[in-house]
């Protein structure tokens, strides 16, 4: 199983330790491949820079972490799917360059393609229930 984790998946799973943390170590517990791009891994940074100054100095260690557990694809086709938040763009090239199975997020643009190209676009919550119905 390949999965992509939006930012705002990433940034929740691991600052606070609530349901996409949970989901996250579900999927690594299940060895899912986790994938992100240099795209997300900046936007990751540039958010926790400007929205939570009090873990900056954790930034590295962040960083360390995601990559510890993420495969970065190499995301040379850009897309245009998302016309009212062209950044959610980042995440679909992100999923189509790893083929991934899965994207993960909380943003309702994406939510609301519901799938890209056979790629399903699912909340924390609903992959956890997946999961742990054993279809995942």
């Amino acid at each position: 199983m390949k999965v992509v984790l939006d930012t705002n998946v990433l940034i929740s799973s691991t600052l606070w330790a609530g349901s996409a943390n949970k989901t996250l170590l579900l999927l690594i517990g299940k060895n899912a491949g986790l994938y992100a791009s240099r795209a997300i891994l900046e936007e990751y940074a540039e958010i926790v820079r400007r929205e939570f100054p009090q873990v900056v100095e954790k930034l590295p260690q962040l960083m360390e972490n995601i990559l510890s557990f993420s495969t970065i694809a190499e995301t040379s086709v850009r897309l245009d799917v998302v016309k009212a938040d062209p950044d959610d763009n980042r995440i679909i090239e992100c999923a189509m360059a790893s083929q991934a199975e899965f994207i993960l997020t909380y943003d309702k643009h994406l939510l609301k393609l519901k799938e890209y190209e056979g790629v399903k676009i699912l909340t924390p919550e609903s992959m956890r229930s997946l999961l742990n119905a054993g279809k995942g």
